[in-house]
């Protein structure tokens, strides 16, 4: 217990007594996020807030984790580095997204294949059981991939990506530490303590994002912690906090990340477009065409978020099939009233 508020204590302060010198150094060489028109932010702001939590998740890692407990933990440090790096290079000069996607690919291969970070069961999902070994490797990178790249996409407005990765790490930590898988709520509650100290300099007006050095961390951490979950609860059945319906338990947790990755993905398709391609279509753009600020957005979904933790863990006995289809229901639901929300706004009203 005390290692695990140690390394909270840890990245908390490291994160935050960094990341003054990383805007102090970003303002004078001019690394910063200019205004445009996919842009929700009107003024030059810096973008490496990723590399002060990135030294405070891994300094507060391998000073508190008791390695002899933790054998896979130098794997799990190698995929944090190789997303470090690109991300950290495309934050300071742009890169192509097939060369991202490509060490996003890698971390995941890292992942899956040495430090055996996968999901093997479908726990009866569409009839599926135990998963091949060779479609559980595919099935456990693409889920990572996946993750990844949703907490990138939702990084958009001030507050809400650390906010939500913030809320989910601590919601699986504290499953982790009842579970006394102290390796695990090690790693939760570290990201969570940066997290938490760079949300102090992300409120608007915001003096630094923490861009894709930040966001693709986030999202590999919460990816792991995610896999772990799923897995760790299996060998779980005869404890009291064994989670029924682990997977849809899962993505719960995660729904706000996941669904509009999902929702946005489906609308450019659908528009004959790439499904990477940018646009303004996300959630929180649809709160901010609400009329609401970028904090007040932020604090909505960070409330639906918790709402959606809280139905999960409820309706757990519903089984993972039906718990899925309400998620999925009620996610619909929200965002068919930001859209009713919208177009009643855009209406002129009558004389």
């Amino acid at each position: 217990m005390y290692d695990i508020i140690l390394a909270f204590i840890t990245a908390f302060g490291l994160t935050y007594v960094a990341i003054p010198s990383i805007i102090s150094i970003a303002r004078k060489k001019n690394l910063v996020d200019e205004p445009g028109e996919r842009r929700s932010h009107h003024v030059s702001t810096p973008s490496l807030g990723g590399i002060a939590i990135f030294s405070g998740v891994i300094f507060s890692i391998i000073l508190w984790t008791p390695f002899t407990y933790f054998a896979d933990l130098q794997y799990i440090l190698c995929a944090f580095i190789i997303i470090f790096l690109i991300g950290a290079k495309d934050d300071i000069d742009p890169i192509s997204p097939k060369l991202k996607f490509m060490a996003q690919v890698f971390a995941a291969f890292i992942l899956v294949f040495t430090a055996k970070i996968r999901i093997t069961s479908f726990y009866g999902v569409f009839g599926i059981e135990d998963l091949p070994i060779i479609w559980s490797y595919l099935f456990s990178m693409l889920t990572i991939i996946v993750i990844v790249n949703a907490f990138n996409l939702i990084d958009g407005i001030n507050g809400l990506s650390g906010s939500i990765g913030a809320l989910i790490c601590c919601t699986f930590g504290t499953w982790f530490l009842m579970i006394d898988k102290v390796e695990l709520a090690i790693v939760a509650f570290a990201t969570t303590g940066a997290i938490v100290a760079f949300l102090y300099y992300n409120v608007t007006p915001a003096k630094i994002f923490m861009g894709d050095t930040g966001s693709l961390l986030l999202g590999l951490v919460c990816s792991i912690l995610a896999i772990q979950f799923i897995e760790q609860n299996r060998i779980l059945e005869n404890s009291a906090y064994y989670v029924r319906s682990a997977p849809s338990v899962a993505v719960g947790i995660m729904i706000l990340p996941l669904f509009d990755t999902l929702r946005v993905f489906v609308l450019r398709i659908m528009r004959g477009k790439s499904p990477f391609s940018p646009d303004k279509n996300h959630i929180h753009h649809l709160l901010l065409d609400t009329g609401l600020n970028h904090m007040q957005s932020t604090g909505v979904l960070v409330f639906v978020n918790v709402f959606f933790i809280l139905v999960s863990l409820y309706f757990q006995y519903l089984g993972t099939e039906w718990l899925l289809f309400i998620l999925v229901s009620l996610a619909l639901l929200f965002i068919f009233v930001l859209l009713l929300l919208n177009t009643k706004k855009k209406v002129p009203s009558k004389a």
